[in-house]
């Protein structure tokens, strides 16, 4: 083999993964995702399925008509467990995809949070993004011996602080505590899973 064959090698499995998945943000988001890994209580392999189940949702939502066009839903998986927050036109509507989504291989939990009513504004939509931010620097303010902010996901919908992780009954309430006092949190609802160290 030669040398410049050899050079090569490390960078083929980086640019089969980007092809495969269609562009190079692939290569960053695998990246990201071996990082988050390092802290996660979830293995890498149920980090990438839960990752696999969060895009499977959503292109199952968009594949019927009597749920794309009649709502705006967002699928958030942690563990096998699958948040849907958005809107909906009515609730036969929020129904049916909780009932699709629960119909994937491996869903161990629905929590259908979809609200009943309209998309939300842009305006609206900006401020959950930036209520999000500051509920995940207002995590590094829980003091508790091996607590890790990053295995806290944040999810923010129209004010409303949805917190998911593997995270013990102590993680759970500090973390309530320190996320309900933000600027702009209307409603914290935890979608936690027991962690037993």
């Amino acid at each position: 083999m030669n040398f410049r064959a050899s050079r090569l090698l490390p960078v083929v499995p980086l640019l089969l993964s980007a092809l495969l998945q269609g562009c190079a943000a692939a290569v960053v988001g695998g990246a990201a995702t071996g990082a988050a890994v390092v802290h996660d209580r979830r293995s890498a392999g149920m980090v990438l399925d839960d990752q696999s189940r969060e895009l499977k949702g959503t292109e199952l939502l968009a594949a019927h008509p009597e749920i794309a066009d009649h709502s705006n839903i967002s699928v958030t998986s942690y563990n096998r467990w699958i948040l849907l927050t958005g809107q909906a036109d009515n609730q036969e509507v929020s129904t049916r995809a909780g009932q699709l989504i629960g119909s994937m291989e491996e869903v161990q939990r629905v929590i259908n949070e979809v609200q009943i009513g309209p998309d939300l504004s842009l305006s609206r939509k900006s401020e959950d993004s930036y209520i999000t931010g500051k509920v995940k620097a207002a995590l590094f303010n829980v003091k508790l011996p091996g607590f890790d902010p990053s295995r806290v996901k944040v999810v923010t919908h129209a004010g409303t602080v949805y917190l998911m992780g593997l995270v013990t009954s102590q993680e759970a309430d500090a973390t309530v505590e320190q996320v309900r006092v933000v600027g702009g949190v209307q409603r914290v609802v935890r979608a936690f899973e027991r962690f037993n160290p």
